[in-house]
C-alpha cells in the first residue's frame, strides 16, 4: 500500500483489533459487485474476530448480487431508514468502502457526516475527501475488494478469512476487473486471487451468478438498446447510448438491470470511449468506459459532476435526456485529437 502512512494502518489495527465492538460498514449508493462483495468481505472478517457488525446500503442493489453464501443482513436505508439510523445510532465505527467522498453515499451523506465515532474509508479511486478519520486510499489497486484483503492482512487478521469472505471479495475483484479483461496490469491481483482460491470459492458458481443471473426484461431491454438506442460516433471513436424512463417502465427495469450496458459498444472495432445516459427523476446518470490512456474520470469531472477511474467513471447532470445527449455531442470534438491517438 503505496499511499498510506504506515500510522495509519497502525491505528486502524488498534481500532479493530484492541477490543469487541459494534461496526457498521456502508458501501455507495447503487452498489455494484466490488461494493457489496468488498462490504460482505470486510464484515465477515470482522464478524469472524468477534465484533457485531451491520452491513447498510444507501440504496437496493441487483438481484445478481444476492447469491452469496454469507448469513450477514444486509439493510437497505432508502426502505429501512430508522433501522438503519438505529444502527449507525449504536455502532462504534463506521467503516466506508469503494466510494471517495460522502455524497456518493446518496441519502446517508448527513448521517455519514455527523457519525461522531471513528469512521474508517477503504477505497481505491483517485481524489477521496476528508470524511473519515482514517484513510486507506490506493489508486493501484484493481478494485477495493483486494485492497481490502491486503488491509485485513496488514492489520492482522488475516486468520480470520472464511470461504464466505473469500467467496465477497473474489466477487468483487472478479466485477470491477470486467472479468479479468482490465485494470490487471499489477501482479498483486492474481495473487490475492490465489490466496483466495485457497478457500474453495467455487469460481465457477460465482461467474455465473454474476453474469448468467438476469431476467429476460433485462435481455430485452439490452437488444432493444444496441439496436434503437446506440449512436457510434467512428470518426471520433466514440458509442452512445441513451435510456429514456420511459424506455425503463417498458422493460420492467429493477435495479442493476443496466450494469454492464456501457462496455458492449467497446466490443466494436476501433471505439475507445462508450458512454451510457440514464434519465431519471430529474436527472441523467452517466456512465463513461474507454480502452486505452484516454482519460474518462477527467470528463465526468469537469463535464458531469463525477469522477472515477481512467477507463471507468460515472457522474450525473440535472438536464432532460436530449440536453444530455446535446452537451455531450458539443463537447465530444474537443477530445478528438486524444480519442485518435490513444493506442489500443
Amino acid at each position: 500500500m503505496k499511499n498510506t502512512d504506515i500510522e495509519v494502518i497502525a491505528q486502524v489495527k488498534e481500532l479493530l483489533t484492541n477490543q469487541k465492538c459494534k461496526i457498521a460498514i456502508v458501501p455507495h449508493e447503487n452498489p455494484d459487485g466490488d461494493a457489496i462483495g468488498s462490504a460482505i468481505g470486510f464484515a465477515e472478517v470482522l464478524a469472524e474476530f468477534g465484533h457485531q457488525v451491520n452491513i447498510i446500503s444507501p440504496t437496493e442493489y441487483p438481484d445478481f448480487l444476492k447469491w452469496f453464501s454469507s448469513e450477514l443482513k444486509i439493510l437497505v436505508y432508502s426502505t429501512d431508514k430508522k433501522a438503519a439510523e438505529e444502527v449507525l445510532k449504536q455502532s462504534d465505527v463506521l467503516i466506508c468502502v469503494d466510494f471517495n467522498e460522502a455524497k456518493r453515499a446518496g441519502k446517508l451523506e448527513k448521517s455519514i457526516l455527523k457519525f461522531a465515532n471513528p469512521k474508517i474509508l477503504v477505497d481505491h479511486h483517485p481524489y477521496p475527501s476528508d470524511f473519515c478519520n482514517y484513510t486507506i486510499s490506493e489508486t493501484g489497486y484493481s478494485s477495493t475488494a483486494e485492497l481490502i484483503f491486503d488491509v485485513l492482512n496488514s492489520i492482522g487478521l488475516g486468520g480470520f478469512f472464511s470461504k464466505k469472505s473469500a467467496e465477497a471479495l473474489y466477487t468483487g475483484i472478479l466485477t470491477d476487473t470486467g472479468s479479468f479483461s482490465h485494470g490487471t496490469s499489477n501482479p498483486n491481483t492474481f495473487q490475492v486471487v490465489s490466496e483466495l482460491m485457497k478457500f474453495d470459492i467455487a469460481v465457477e458458481k460465482i461467474q455465473s451468478g454474476v453474469y448468467h443471473n438476469f431476467s429476460a426484461d433485462r435481455m430485452k431491454l439490452l437488444g432493444y438498446c444496441l439496436n434503437n438506442k446506440m449512436v457510434v460516433y467512428p470518426e471520433l471513436r466514440t458509442a452512445l447510448i441513451s435510456i429514456s424512463k420511459q424506455e425503463l417502465l417498458d422493460y420492467n427495469f429493477k435495479t442493476g438491470d443496466t450494469e454492464g450496458f456501457v462496455n458492449f459498444p467497446l466490443s466494436i472495432a476501433n471505439i475507445v470511449f462508450s458512454t451510457i445516459f440514464i434519465e431519471k427523476d430529474g436527472i441523467i446518470k452517466a456512465s463513461f468506459r474507454s480502452k486505452g490512456n484516454f482519460h474518462v474520470n477527467h470528463i465526468a469531472r469537469d463535464h458531469f459532476n463525477g469522477g472515477g477511474h481512467r477507463n471507468a467513471a460515472g457522474g450525473e447532470i440535472k438536464l432532460t435526456l436530449n440536453e444530455a445527449i446535446q452537451k455531450f455531442t458539443q463537447l465530444l470534438p474537443d477530445y478528438k485529437h486524444q480519442l485518435l491517438e490513444t493506442e489500443i
